[in-house]
């Protein structure tokens, strides 16, 4: 017999308890350890289908199976996250407040950063069984005002014209 468990990657962080229901209508206590992977499977001796002649019921298997984030794109024990960064603190350098999956974390931003640019934050992504982490990847996601800004249009047309003169 097999079954899929969900798991959240806070779950596969830091471990959980969860509650399996077998066909048969019996749940059981399965442990996720820390650091279990997407595609982990685990044996419940005893727990699957009864045997057609009266003998011992067969095993059932569990198959871990990651439930999307909604910040976090998975890559192996490291994972990926988009962090909104202004234009303004993109040319200038800022600090911007970064998830993880234990707490948020400042995140410095160097003057003149590109949008797309990678930081790693080592660490930050999910545990691995035979200890560590992964990391958190960081990419700078460039965003312009909401607001129509006069300003700002003038100086990016200054901008173009200097680029273009040389």
């Amino acid at each position: 017999m097999e079954l899929t468990l969900p798991v959240s990657f806070e779950e596969a962080t830091h471990g959980a308890g969860k509650r399996v229901q077998l066909p048969s209508g019996k749940q059981v206590e399965v442990k996720i350890a820390a650091g279990t992977l997407e595609g982990h499977r685990m044996r419940l001796k005893g727990q699957g289908e009864p045997s057609p002649l009266g003998g011992p019921p067969g095993d059932a298997f569990v198959t871990i199976s990651y439930a999307p984030h909604e910040k976090f794109k998975r890559e192996d024990f490291d994972l990926r996250y988009e962090a909104d960064v202004p234009l303004p603190d993109a040319v200038l350098g800022a600090k911007v407040r970064v998830p993880t999956l234990t707490g948020a974390v400042d995140l410095n931003i160097p003057a003149w950063t590109s949008g797309g640019r990678t930081f790693r934050l080592r660490g930050k992504g999910l545990p691995k069984a035979s200890g560590g982490h992964g990391d958190l990847l960081v990419s700078a996601n460039l965003v312009l005002p909401a607001d129509h800004d006069p300003e700002l249009e003038a100086l990016m047309r200054k901008m173009r014209a200097v680029a273009e003169e040389k």
